[in-house]
């Protein structure tokens, strides 16, 4: 293989699939700030629906489709896989999502190029078959990024020392992401919230972990408190029927609003007064990410790497599970004074310019893509 100092640094990012997600979202703000003369970035993904991000990613570098659906299909694609290393031939992979990093691994030893992985989320969540597949492959990478301190300690409990971890916190774009009162008033006429409304809001793929029920749970006992509140819940997933559900079950109506996947959520960031995560378990979600650089403050469970981003300053971190918890910060920060609120809504700005920028992680990354390039 050519070595990478006569010509840029070729990363291949290997995912299962990209839609809108945090972990996919990452792959379209970070190499958009690289030096082209040092760094080549290259993307190749399984599952053809989700595609929403091939455009974005076509302007960086060349995207390539392995199509399978579900992980049997998936693990039948290695030889495409071999294949697709031995024509582009890249420097370094650089692997996303479990079942894709198993591939990853085990293509990259079969192909000779060094591999990294990218753990979004704690091994002990993973099904077990999964976790499983990735101790048996995890030797064969070189390196590991874990998006939080807690998800490092995952690794280490599971898969122990033999492969080294480095905690690379994800960043967004603080270019991109900013508070604008033009939009959030525009925002606000087109989904006919007044202005003085409390809004309270998230953006989330619709699956178990996120408990949206807890969610809902907490928006109908807010309205005690503030009762022209409206709630955002931007995005989609598997349990869309069962958060549509809870919406009539807590009789909560017009007060959600539900505006389903977005290929541009700042509108609907800008028209937030508060974003709130009930997770009971995360990585470091992007979309919190997205939120405080917009100087949205934020309530969030005690999960994952959120309590590395939120504290006392930027908005408040409150145990998982507990809906008294919840609604009691909520109804505190929303009862806050507009300055006071504001105030919390610069120190979530602030916390993200000075930890969690893109070219942050950007500059870790590529410091690990060249100690592993041949």
């Amino acid at each position: 293989m050519t070595s990478s100092r006569d010509r840029p640094l070729h990363v291949l990012h290997l995912i299962k699939g990209l839609g809108r997600g945090g972990a996919e979202m990452l792959l379209a703000d970070g190499p958009s700030t690289s030096d082209p003369a040092a760094f080549r970035y290259s993307f190749a993904y399984f599952v053809p629906y989700k595609d929403a991000l091939v455009p974005e990613l076509t302007r960086i570098g060349r995207v390539t489709c392995l199509p399978a659906e579900g992980g049997a299909a998936m693990l039948a694609r290695l030889p495409a896989l071999v294949r697709l290393l031995r024509q582009d031939r890249p420097d370094v992979i650089h692997c996303h999502m479990p079942l894709a990093s198993v591939l990853g691994r085990v293509a990259g030893r079969i192909v000779g190029v060094p591999v990294l992985s990218t753990e979004h989320n704690l091994l002990e969540r993973y099904h077990p078959a999964t976790r499983a597949a990735t101790l048996a492959t995890f030797r064969l990478q070189r390196h590991v990024v874990a998006v939080s301190d807690e998800v490092a300690a995952s690794i280490r409990r599971h898969a122990g020392p033999a492969v080294p971890v480095t905690v690379v916190k994800n960043g967004v774009s603080t270019r991109r992401f900013v508070r604008d009162p033009a939009l959030r008033a525009a925002a606000r006429e087109r989904l006919g919230i007044s202005g003085a409304a409390p809004v309270v809001g998230t953006v989330a793929v619709f699956r178990v972990q996120k408990r949206l029920d807890l969610w809902l749970a907490v928006a109908s006992q807010l309205r005690k408190s503030f009762p022209d509140a409206r709630f955002l819940l931007v995005g989609d997933g598997p349990l869309r029927a069962e958060v549509d559900a809870a919406v009539g079950r807590f009789g909560l109506g017009d007060a959600v609003l539900r505006p389903g996947l977005q290929e541009d959520v700042r509108p609907f960031l800008a028209a937030m007064d508060l974003f709130f995560v009930a997770s009971d378990f995360e990585g470091l979600p992007v979309a919190l990410l997205e939120a405080m650089a917009s100087e949205v403050p934020a309530v969030v469970t005690d999960a994952g790497g959120m309590p590395e981003v939120v504290g006392a300053a930027a908005g408040r971190v409150v145990p998982r599970g507990d809906v008294p918890a919840m609604v009691a910060a909520l109804v505190e920060v929303l009862g806050l004074p507009a300055a006071a609120r504001a105030e919390l809504g610069a120190a979530a700005r602030a916390r993200v310019e000075s930890e969690f920028g893109t070219r942050r992680m950007m500059d870790a990354l590529e410091a690990l893509y060249r100690e592993l390039a041949p």
